[in-house]
């Protein structure tokens, strides 16, 4: 077998995963469009660690109000959190599967990846299995927010786990952490947000594709 035939089906299923793309409804805002406390917001955000409104704030600007604080929030969750860089990264993958939002998963798998999280990890989040070879610290976080995520809430022991490990600053955090990328994902969700580059890196999986009744 030669090298292009090899590799073969793997581009034709990338082209297929273009093609599925919805249009976004609320896409970026021309310049011109912006009010002044749009054009306040957007200034605030380009002059910050991001250097430029994109991702959920693209949608969000349509409320400034709401884009604002948000903006803030969402950087007190990437950089100012207790909870350690690759643990934020398995939480907001936790959460970005859990909505199944590809811009979401698309952005924070190379973070989670220079973090250190393993690429066996990442896949079974995509799968929602349990991943199999966690380090300690990482099955105490995995289990919070699968119970979070799942049972909207999280059992003693579960939760007495996490606070002897990381402390209550930190779990309050991790929660904080689940909360806000669950926030974005339903807002990049609605918004229909292409993912970077128009791929689609989530298989959609049953219980995504069950309608709600």
């Amino acid at each position: 077998m030669t090298e292009s035939a090899r590799h073969a089906p793997a581009v034709k299923q990338k082209k297929q995963m273009r093609f599925d793309i919805l249009r976004e409804r609320l896409p970026r805002l021309s310049p011109e469009k912006l009010t002044a406390e749009q054009k306040k917001v957007a200034a605030d955000i380009t002059a910050g660690p991001r250097k430029d409104v994109r991702g959920p704030f693209v949608p969000m600007m349509r409320s400034p109000g709401l884009t604002g604080p948000t903006q803030a929030l969402g950087a007190y969750i990437r950089w100012g959190v207790k909870v350690p860089f690759r643990l934020a990264e398995l939480a907001g993958l936790m959460a970005a599967r859990d909505w199944s939002c590809q811009y979401e998963w698309a952005v924070h798998v190379p973070h989670a990846l220079r973090g250190g999280l393993s690429q066996d990890t990442i896949d079974a989040l995509a799968e929602c299995r349990r991943p199999a070879k966690m380090k300690a610290d990482e099955a105490i976080v995995y289990d919070f927010v699968n119970e979070l995520l799942k049972n909207r809430s999280v059992s003693d022991t579960t939760y007495a786990r996490a606070v002897k490990r990381f402390g209550e600053e930190s779990v309050v955090d991790l929660v904080g952490v689940v909360g806000y990328y669950a926030m974005i994902a339903m807002l990049m969700n609605v918004a229909r947000t292409a993912p970077p580059n128009g791929m689609l890196p989530l298989a959609a999986l049953p219980q995504y594709a069950k309608p709600v009744v």
